[in-house]
């Protein structure tokens, strides 16, 4: 009888709780460090929500949508400027706000390139009735840049043969690299690390190429056996840096 009588008062203590919550709206989005939105051309970014005292999720899910509207974004100006179009991608959720709540927000992407993912976080409160979602919502920064070898593939090499080492570097949102562009090829630097058992073997620099965002340089292996093969792509303006480890051997 005493079982379910608490059984009664838990049910009714939370129904009262729900019931004394206000749905707030949040809306996230992730900007790319120096660059524009990161949504669906890049697999977008995942985004979890969470009572930062308890740890508890709130709610997850994956930003959608485009990249925004360049000009707007590359117009805006001030502390707090707008730059987020209708399109321009986001996670949109509600949550049952009882009192103003401390939320930590969690970003990890681009989910399109899971071997450069970076990752995120930021809090804000939460107030019962007062949306995150008006003028551009919750806007995340993601720093890193999206890198990966084109070519050759990353298996096997042969040592003193000559080949052509290719990485192709973009913004996280994928907007391009491009000579005089916006994200300018004269502001960034590309090299190629050759380490065996954690020791550098070798450094070979990769020149701009080609647009968008290719750099390329012939590389003349000079160490056999098995090695970790490490793109570092910088803007050398700002420090924003993307790095990309494979796996190689050269017979």
């Amino acid at each position: 009888m005493m079982k379910q009588y608490m059984l009664m008062l838990l049910a009714l203590v939370a129904a009262t709780t729900q019931a004394n919550a206000t749905p707030t709206e949040v809306v996230v989005r992730v900007i790319s460090q120096d660059a524009k939105f990161v949504g669906d051309s890049m697999g977008g970014a995942e985004v979890i929500l969470r009572d930062a005292k308890s740890d508890k999720i709130l709610a997850k899910g994956i930003t959608s949508g485009g990249s925004g509207d360049t000009e707007k974004i590359m117009a805006a100006k001030g502390r707090s400027p707008a730059r987020a179009s209708d399109t321009a991608a986001s996670f949109r959720t509600t949550i049952d706000v009882q009192r103003p709540l401390l939320v930590r927000v969690e970003i990890k992407g681009p989910l399109g390139f899971p071997k450069i993912m970076q990752r995120a976080t930021s809090e804000r409160w939460l107030v019962p009735g007062q949306n995150a979602g008006d003028s551009d919502g919750w806007v995340v920064e993601l720093p890193g840049l999206a890198v990966r070898l084109l070519d050759p593939e990353p298996i096997a090499f042969i040592r003193g043969e000559t080949q052509i080492l290719t990485a192709e570097v973009q913004l996280m949102c994928g907007c391009p690299i491009t000579p005089a562009g916006l994200w300018d090829s004269a502001n960034y630097e590309v090299v190629a690390e050759v380490r065996q058992n954690g020791k550098l073997r070798e450094v070979v620099t990769l020149p701009f190429s080609a647009a968008p965002g290719r750099f390329a340089a012939n590389w003349t292996p000079k160490t056999k056996g098995k090695a970790d093969l490490t793109i570092i792509a910088r803007n050398r303006i700002t420090g924003n840096t993307g790095v990309l480890t494979e796996k190689i051997r050269v017979k």
